[in-house]
């Protein structure tokens, strides 16, 4: 594929923009600062090779702020404008957004997959809060299965209790003796 072709849609970026990068089971999030260049918070192990990033991401507690070109951190995934939060915020002014970004590049933050990734980190700039719906999304997943297995877990139990007590109700029948 041809990466020129990824910066070919109707809409291009504008500096402070967020742009949504789709990889394999999850999104990385930057911030277009003009002139095809990108600046985003990427862990140590998301080494670019051909714009994949690893999903091992999970495993680090720290990330390095980096600028690079927008087709580089891209590669081959496809990617959206998206400034997902413009309805519920005000974007902060872009000289603030970009002055902001740039003072950061080359800086270790602290780094966590829920309570501050990549999108935590584009937000922020853009709009002064940080907040990812992707780490939200996943936290209520992660909910929900949790309630699925305990509900299972208590079913499962309530299951036994009942035929433990049928077990003792059918042995008096047959005895003759009280349940």
């Amino acid at each position: 594929m041809n990466n020129s072709s990824l910066l070919q849609v109707d809409v291009k970026p504008q500096p402070g923009d967020l742009i949504e990068i789709f990889r394999v089971g999850y999104k990385h999030w930057a911030i277009y600062i003009g002139d095809g260049y990108v600046i985003h918070l990427a862990p140590p192990s998301e080494e670019a090779c051909g714009g994949s990033y690893s999903m091992m991401s999970a495993l680090h507690d720290k990330a390095i702020v980096k600028m690079d070109s927008l087709l580089d951190v891209v590669g081959t995934s496809k990617f959206k404008i998206n400034n997902l939060l413009d309805d519920k915020y005000e974007p902060r002014s872009v000289s603030d957004i970009l002055s902001d970004a740039r003072s950061l590049v080359g800086q270790e933050l602290q780094y966590h997959v829920t309570r501050y990734n990549c999108e935590h980190f584009v937000t922020e700039l853009r709009y002064g809060k940080p907040e990812s719906r992707q780490a939200r999304t996943a936290m209520l997943v992660v909910a929900g299965v949790g309630a699925a297995v305990i509900g299972l877990g208590l079913l499962a139990g309530t299951s036994v209790l009942l035929e433990q007590k049928n077990n003792k109700e059918d042995e008096a029948r047959k005895g003759g003796g009280s349940a």
